[in-house]
């Protein structure tokens, strides 16, 4: 999946795929996750949030089923 890099403290890249619902998200550790089942309104608030990583705090973490990829 092609992710998109931000800048943030805890997020390095994130990228969505529409069709199967699955955010990939890469964490400045360079662990990377899939969450599924991600709404794509989830997807864009997390890339116009001023904080990306307070976003994913906040809406993400904890409330997708998700799996560490790498």
């Amino acid at each position: 999946m092609r992710r998109e890099p931000v800048t943030s403290g805890n997020l390095h890249s994130v990228g969505y795929d529409p069709t199967a619902k699955i955010l990939e998200i890469e964490f400045n550790s360079g662990s990377i996750y899939q969450y599924f089942e991600v709404p794509e309104a989830v997807y864009r608030g997390l890339m116009a949030a001023p904080s990306h990583g307070e976003y994913f705090h906040a809406h993400i973490k904890d409330r997708f089923r998700f799996t560490q990829v790498v």
